[in-house]
Parts: structure tokens; sequence; C-alpha cells
């Protein structure tokens, strides 16, 4: 059960700006502590320090003014927010290239789907067509290469490991479903991102995804399996987006 969920940069140090959230949460309940008022905040957070030059870390006042200025029905994309300096396609680190926050959303009949990524991946961002549209770029050709080449070529000699690396998502529906219907279609989500992101869920990717649902309609003829299927064409959308 969460009231928000609070993705930034700044790795460890934005917890701050989570806190944040559910002081000002708490501020809009006017300060009302029982147990049916307290505000649950969830937080997640990226390591983008690798790629930028100073230490600033989204603090709790921040955290605040994301809250104060959110408006309903929007999501920045791009290079904003939590993505400002997010990167993807490490195979080394200097074939990185900036990528960012994605978000998409699907209406399949009565269902709706929300899903928003902070792409900061080890992998390179990866159309429908096959094509690299992010990351692993070789400046010296001029070209964006499939990870699977590069890591081809150096079959046998140590090969690099760039630290700091993880894939935020969220994905929200309108959808009934109980806590194991939730958590299969959360995962089917998540293991679907594999094409958008290649690779994906590496050893040194610390990828997360949170699953809600707002529990507002029924899935009447949509089963579970189904709704993930649909769900998981948004989440490549997201992650496109998040190149943009």
């Amino acid at each position: 059960y969460n009231h928000a969920i609070c993705l930034a940069g700044g790795s460890v140090y934005e917890l701050a700006a989570a806190t944040g959230v559910s002081d000002e949460l708490l501020a809009r309940r006017q300060n009302r502590t029982r147990w049916d008022d307290l505000a649950l905040v969830s937080g997640a957070v990226i390591y983008d320090f690798s790629a930028r030059d100073t230490a600033v870390y989204p603090d709790a006042e921040l955290g605040r003014a994301a809250l104060r200025d959110a408006v309903e029905g929007r999501f920045p994309v791009g290079r904003c927010g939590a993505g400002r300096t997010a990167s993807a396609g490490k195979v080394e680190f200097g074939r990185a290239e900036f990528a960012g926050q994605g978000a998409a959303f699907g209406v399949f009949g009565a269902a709706k789907v929300l899903v928003a990524t902070v792409v900061n991946a080890v992998g390179s961002i990866v159309d429908r067509e096959g094509r690299v549209v992010r990351g692993n770029y070789h400046p010296e050709e001029g070209v964006r290469r499939h990870p699977r080449e590069d890591y081809t070529r150096t079959i046998g000699d140590p090969a690099p490991s760039v630290m700091g690396n993880t894939t935020l998502t969220v994905m929200v529906t309108n959808v009934r479903l109980n806590d194991t219907e939730l958590l299969q279609v959360g995962r089917q989500v998540h293991s679907s991102m594999h094409r958008g992101i290649q690779p994906f869920h590496t050893l040194t990717d610390g990828d997360v995804l949170f699953a809600l649902t707002t529990d507002e309609v029924e899935l009447d003829d949509l089963k579970p399996t189904g709704l993930g299927t649909l769900a998981s064409e948004v989440a490549w959308d997201a992650i496109l987006s998040a190149a943009v």
C-alpha cells in the first residue's frame, strides 16, 4: 500500500527526498498522525554520480517541492527529474549515452495501465526493429552497436565491469487484482523489459519495479496474463520514450 513513490538520482543520499515527500503528505493532512492518516512513501534511487562532476543530490526540501509541483495526469520524459543524468549502454563507460526517464499510458477497454521508468542501465535501449537507439555508441565509427557484438569480440579477454546501474520502473493499473495476481503481473512486465533494454538484469544492475493498482475495475474477460501482456507493450513504449 503506497501513497507515493519517489524516484531520484543521487544514490543512497536520495533517501532524504523520499522523506521530504512523506513530510509534505503529513502537512497536507494537517499533521494528523492517527494510524489511518499515516502516509506511506516508497523510494528508489539510481547511481548517477559517474555521469556528472558534482555531489549534488535531492534533499528533503526538493522532495517536498517535487510533490507540490506535481501535475495530475502528467509525467515529464527525457533528461529530467530522476533521469537527468541517467545513462545507458555501458559495455564500456566511454560508450555510454545519456538516457532519461520515460512513461507510457495504455487503455484497453475499461483497463488502464501507466508505466514510468528511469533507464540507467548497463544495457542499451533497443527499439521494436531491434535497432540500438541509445547507448554503446562507438564515436570512432559513429555507430551504435548491439552489445552482443562487443561481448562476442571480447570472449577470452578480461571483461570491463561498469558499476552503478539501476533501472527503476513503476507500473500502475486500475484493474482489481489480488496480491498474487498483482505480483505475477509485475513479474511478467518486469521480465518483458529485456526486449527494450539489452542486456537487462545484469550482475551490475539493481533493477526494481513497483506494481500498484487502484482497484477500480474488475478484469471481466481480461485475464491477469492478458493484462500483463498488454502492460508489457506499454513498458516497452516507456523505455523508448526515455531516449527522446
